[in-house]
């Protein structure tokens, strides 16, 4: 049976937010969990995902960079990305390009009603209800 769920590449470093990520989202999309931000970059291009989540302190190269350069390539800059970090910097994150800004911790439902939010208003439509 054919997987056609939206995937979600997710860099997250902290294995129990990892844990609350794919018990919230893994009934409604296909995951990828990097930890450093060179392997965001490197997964994104290679798997073309619906959304990204981002912390903010990621190691090699930190969220805000990592979204800068997403957000800067043709290839890429559609995509959205929703910061979700122990970080104040909402307006940083904006700064740099991301699409949506959630501080942990979060209940679940707000994370999934972002999350959708985010796919139904992107250029690919991923979130549409037919």
């Amino acid at each position: 049976m054919p997987n056609n769920r939206p995937l979600i590449i997710s860099a997250e470093r902290d294995p129990f937010m990892r844990n609350f990520l794919a018990r919230t989202l893994q009934d409604h999309f296909e995951l990828a969990f990097v930890e450093d931000g060179a392997a965001v970059l490197e997964q994104v291009r290679a798997r073309s995902p619906a959304l990204i989540i981002l912390e903010a302190l990621l190691p090699t190269l930190d969220g805000f960079q990592v979204c800068h350069q997403l957000k800067n390539d043709p290839a890429t800059c559609h995509i959205p990305v929703l910061f979700f970090t122990l970080l104040l910097a909402e307006e940083r994150a904006a700064q740099v390009g991301a699409d949506g800004f959630l501080l942990k911790p979060q209940r679940k439902d707000t994370l999934l009603e972002a999350i959708y939010g985010l796919l139904a208003a992107s250029p690919a439509g991923e979130g549409e209800k037919i």
